[in-house]
C-alpha cells in the first residue's frame, strides 16, 4: 500500500481532473466552434426550393381550411 505520498497524489488527481475539464470545456471559443459544427450537422442549411414547397403547401392548407370553415358556417345558417 502507498504511504502519504500516494494519498497526496490521489488527492491531487481527484481535484485537478474536474478542474481541468471545467477549464477545457468552459472556453467560449472551443464551445462555439464545437456547437457550430454540431448545429450544421444536425440542422443543415435550408434549401430555397424546399422552403417554397412548404410555403405553397401551407397556403394551400390554409385555403382548404378556410373553405371548410365557410361551408360549415353556411350550413349552420340554414
Amino acid at each position: 500500500m502507498g504511504g502519504w505520498q500516494m494519498e497526496v497524489f490521489r488527492m491531487a488527481v481527484y481535484i485537478s481532473f474536474p478542474v481541468g475539464l471545467f477549464y477545457m470545456f468552459n472556453q467560449p471559443a472551443f464551445y462555439e466552434n464545437w456547437m457550430m459544427e454540431k448545429r450544421a450537422k444536425i440542422f443543415p442549411a435550408s434549401d430555397p426550393r424546399a422552403v417554397e414547397i412548404l410555403e405553397a403547401r401551407r397556403a394551400q392548407r390554409e385555403l382548404q381550411q378556410e373553405k371548410e370553415w365557410l361551408k360549415e358556417q353556411q350550413s349552420k345558417q340554414i
